[in-house]
C-alpha cells in the first residue's frame, strides 16, 4: 500500500500527520483515547472552559449576595433612623441593642453545650445556685441606687452602658479558655454576663427617654429598640453556630468581638444621654409634700403613681416565670427528656418558641393603635397561670412549646403596657428614673423565678404545678390591689 499523503503543513512521504490516523489504522477508543495528545488538550481545555465559567458565577453569586447584604443593611438603617429617630440619636441607641442581643445569642449558643450538658447535673445545680445566690444580694443593694447614682453624675450613662458591653466582652474572653479547660472559672463568668446583660437593660431604660423623638411615642420607641434586638440576634445567631461548628470557644470569642463593636457603639451615643436637667426624682411611698424644700426646690420628688405600681406587680408575675422555666427547663430537660428527642433540642424548642412569643409581643404592641394597659398585664398573667397548669396536667412536647410561646407573648405585652403606663401617668422629667426602677425591679423578679427555678425538684408536674400555683396567688394579690378610679394622680 503506498503512503497516504496529506495536505497536512507537518506531513512527509511515508508519515502521517500526528493524530490524524492512516486510513488502514483502527481508530484507538477507551482508555487509549483518552491518553491521545489531542484528547489531553480538548480535556485540558473543557476543564478550563468549566472553571472559568464557575468562577464566573461564584463571582456573580459574591456580587448578588453582598448586594442583598447592603440593601438589607441600607434598609435596616433606614428604618432605624425613620421618624426622626437619626436626627434625636435614637438610632445610635437602637443599633446598640441590636449588638448586646447579637452577643447574647452568641453566649447563650456556646453555652447550651456546655454549662448546662457537660457538667454532672447535681454539681451543675449546686453551683448555678450558688452563685445566683450571691449575685442576688449586691444586686439587690445596688439597684435601686442606679438611676439617682446616672442622674447625679456626668457621662454616667454613656460609660454605664459601655461598662455592661466591656465586662461581658472579658467574660466572653475568660468563658472561651474556660469550656476549653474545664475550668472552675465557667459559672462565675456565665452569671457575670447574666448580670451584666441585666444591668444593660436598666441603663438602656433610663437612656430611651432622653432620645426619644418628636414623632415617636414611648412605647413605639421601645418596641422599635426590641425589634431591633430580635433583629440582632437572629443575625447573630446563624454565626455563632457557624463558629461554634469548630468549638464552643470560637463562638465565644465571636461574641468577644460583638461585644468591642458594642462598647464602641455605647461611647458613641449622644451626649444629650447623660443630660439630666430638669428632671426629679421618684419615690415608691410618701407625698412630695414630705420633702425637704430644700432638696424639693433642687430635684422636685414624685410619689409612684398608683397605675404604674399595678402594672408594675402584674409585669413581675411573667418576668418571674421567664425565669424559672429558663432554669428549671435547662435541667429538667436533661435529666428528664420526652421520648427520644434530644435534651439540647428539646429546650431549643422551648426557648424558640418563648423568642418567637416575644417576637410576636413586640410586633403586636408596635401595630395596635389602642392597647388598655390596665387589662393587658392582668391577661398576660392569667394567661401564664392558666398555660402553666396545662403544662402540668398534659406534661409533654406540645404542651411545653404552648408554654413557652405563652411566656414569651405574655412578657413581651406586659413590658409594653408597662412602658405606656409610666409614659401616660409619670412626668417627662422623672421617666427616666421610672423606668430604672421598673427595670430594676423586673430584672430581680427574673433573677428570683431563676434561683427557684434551680432548686425545684426535678420533677415536672411537681415543678409546673408550683409555678402555676405561684402565678395564680400573684394574681390574686395583683387583682385585690388594683387601683381605684382617680387614685392614679401624680404628685410633683
Amino acid at each position: 500500500m503506498s503512503p497516504v499523503t496529506s495536505d497536512h503543513p507537518d506531513a512527509r512521504p511515508g508519515t502521517e500527520p500526528a493524530g490524524h490516523p492512516g486510513a488502514g489504522q483502527e481508530i484507538p477508543s477507551g482508555p487509549a483515547a483518552a491518553h491521545r495528545p489531542g484528547a489531553v488538550r480538548r480535556s485540558l481545555s473543557g476543564a478550563a472552559r468549566g472553571a472559568r465559567a464557575a468562577g464566573r458565577g461564584a463571582k456573580v453569586a459574591g456580587r448578588g449576595a453582598g448586594t442583598a447584604g447592603q440593601f438589607a443593611l441600607t434598609q435596616a438603617r433606614r428604618a432605624a433612623r425613620a421618624e426622626g429617630a437619626g436626627d434625636s440619636g435614637l438610632s445610635r441607641l437602637i443599633e446598640l441593642h441590636a449588638f448586646n442581643a447579637a452577643g447574647d445569642a452568641a453566649v447563650a449558643i456556646s453555652l447550651a453545650g456546655t454549662l448546662f450538658f457537660q457538667v454532672p447535673t447535681g454539681e451543675a445545680r449546686g453551683q448555678v445556685a450558688l452563685f445566683l445566690g450571691l449575685t442576688m444580694l449586691p444586686f439587690a443593694i445596688v439597684a435601686p441606687l442606679i438611676g439617682p447614682f446616672l442622674d447625679r453624675f456626668s457621662h454616667g450613662r454613656r460609660w454605664a452602658v459601655g461598662a455592661t458591653m466591656a465586662i461581658r466582652c472579658f467574660l466572653c474572653w475568660v468563658l472561651a479558655t474556660a469550656v476549653v479547660t474545664e475550668s472552675g472559672w465557667l459559672f462565675p463568668a456565665a452569671l457575670g454576663c447574666l448580670v451584666a446583660s441585666k444591668a444593660y437593660g436598666v441603663t438602656r431604660a433610663a437612656a430611651v427617654p432622653r432620645l426619644l423623638p418628636p414623632d415617636l411615642t414611648l412605647v413605639k420607641a421601645n418596641a422599635r429598640v426590641s425589634l431591633a434586638g430580635v433583629v440582632g440576634a437572629g443575625v447573630s445567631a446563624p454565626l455563632a453556630v457557624l463558629a461554634s461548628t469548630f468549638g464552643p470557644e470560637w463562638s465565644l470569642r465571636y461574641g468577644f468581638v460583638v461585644f468591642v463593636l458594642a462598647t464602641i457603639w455605647a461611647i458613641r451615643l449622644p451626649e444629650k444621654v447623660d443630660a439630666s436637667h430638669g428632671e426629679g426624682e421618684l419615690v415608691l411611698t410618701g407625698s412630695s409634700d414630705d420633702a425637704d424644700t430644700t432638696v424639693r426646690a433642687r430635684r422636685p420628688r414624685t410619689r409612684i403613681p398608683a397605675a404604674v405600681a399595678f402594672a408594675l406587680r402584674a409585669n413581675c408575675g411573667p418576668r418571674w416565670l421567664s425565669g424559672f422555666l429558663t432554669m428549671f427547663m435547662a435541667f429538667l430537660l436533661r435529666d428528664n427528656p420526652i421520648g427520644d428527642w434530644q435534651p439540647e433540642v428539646l429546650l431549643g424548642l422551648v426557648i424558640g418558641a418563648a423568642g418567637l412569643g416575644n417576637t410576636l409581643g413586640i410586633a403586636i404592641g408596635s401595630l395596635l393603635r389602642r392597647l388598655n394597659p390596665a387589662v393587658t398585664v392582668v391577661l398576660a398573667l392569667l394567661a401564664d397561670a392558666v398555660v402553666a397548669v396545662v403544662a402540668a396536667l398534659f406534661y409533654g412536647l406540645v404542651p411545653l412549646v404552648l408554654l413557652g410561646l405563652t411566656a414569651g407573648l405574655a412578657q413581651a405585652l406586659a413590658k409594653l403596657s408597662l412602658d405606656s403606663t409610666i409614659q401616660r401617668d409619670v412626668p417627662s422629667r422623672i421617666q427616666a428614673s421610672a423606668f430604672a426602677r421598673s427595670d430594676t425591679t423586673l430584672q430581680l423578679a427574673w433573677v428570683i423565678g431563676g434561683f427557684v427555678g434551680i432548686v425545684m425538684p426535678l420533677m415536672p408536674q411537681l415543678g409546673l404545678g408550683i409555678a402555676a400555683g405561684v402565678l395564680g396567688a400573684w394574681a390574686t394579690f395583683v387583682l385585690a390591689s388594683r387601683p381605684r378610679a382617680g387614685s392614679s394622680a401624680t404628685h410633683g
